[in-house]
């Protein structure tokens, strides 16, 4: 299993659509609103690291309305 968090720039006043575009994609397991440096963060999660990043690179970061995105991924040790 591989999860990963991004955290997301939206363009002023885009922070509800990007979110309700992420309701949307398969592998995000929630998203939540933020006030701060970014305005959303998502939970990805997917079976493998090459799908999550498919995920991450061809779905989300394509999204209308988003300006930057930055992405953690988790590690089991």
């Amino acid at each position: 299993m591989a999860i990963g968090f991004v955290l997301i720039t939206t363009q002023p006043g885009k922070e509800h659509e990007v979110r309700a575009t992420l309701d949307g994609i398969e592998f995000v397991t929630d998203r939540w609103m933020l006030f701060g440096e970014y305005d959303l963060i998502a939970r990805v999660q997917a079976e493998d690291e090459y799908t999550l990043t498919r995920c991450i690179v061809e779905d989300i970061r394509v999204i209308e309305g988003i300006a930057d995105t930055k992405t953690l991924i988790g590690a089991e040790l």
